[in-house]
């Protein structure tokens, strides 16, 4: 399933403003410049994205999930390989040095982007497009690749049929790592999301 251009471009510059602001919370909160890469979006059925995810971070991936409730309601997640977590982890620990496993340092570490990066990139979708999100206490655990489908629809209110998947590229330090950040909808939050996003186009003032 394709998003038209137009469609595309709107979502695309609305999802780099989120970026952008969680990049600016990230460096001030970890003390160190963080840049985040403009993103690529496409759009998938919710049933390709366990073998997509496996293809490109591999069978066990670390999640941090924050359902959302409005109008547009669903689940968001950023995914990352689970080496790849670690190097995050350590480019942004005081220590500097990446953890051998997820102890409760690199939990916190790995909840805390996820917590700043879903809620920058629902809420420039909440404040932009005039809709009311509500977010619920994100969660991170190791998950396999295999199980996405099932941890997506766990907390969701409608069934959940389409997902935006966002390339992810934390550039810290000497270091960069890459994950993806996947929102899961439903058919009526999708439409109306698609909606929402044509009305925001032909806001001259944008």
């Amino acid at each position: 399933m394709d998003l038209t251009l137009d469609r595309k471009d709107a979502l695309t510059e609305l999802i780099n403003i989120g970026y952008g602001r969680a990049a600016g919370a990230l460096s001030e909160l970890t003390g160190y410049r963080i840049a985040l890469e403009v993103p690529r979006v496409a759009i998938y059925e919710i049933d390709l994205i366990p073998a997509m995810v496996e293809d490109l971070l591999g069978p066990s991936v670390a999640s941090v999930t924050q359902p959302f409730t409005g109008p547009v309601s669903g689940n968001a997640l950023l995914l990352l390989a689970e080496p790849s977590a670690l190097v995050l982890g350590g480019l942004l620990s005081e220590v500097g040095f990446e953890p051998r496993s997820f102890d409760s340092n690199a939990r916190e570490i790995s909840t805390e982007v996820g917590n700043i990066l879903l809620n920058a990139c629902l809420g420039v979708l909440g404040s932009l497009l005039r809709l009311q999100v509500n977010f619920a206490v994100p969660h991170m655990r190791l998950e396999r690749s295999a199980r996405l489908i099932e941890v997506l629809a766990a907390a969701a209110e409608e069934k959940l049929t389409h997902c935006l998947m966002i390339d992810t590229k934390f550039k810290v330090r000497e270091g960069s790592v890459t994950g993806y950040v996947v929102i899961a909808l439903g058919r009526n939050s999708f439409d109306r999301l698609m909606l929402e996003l044509g009305a925001w186009e032909s806001r001259p003032w944008r």
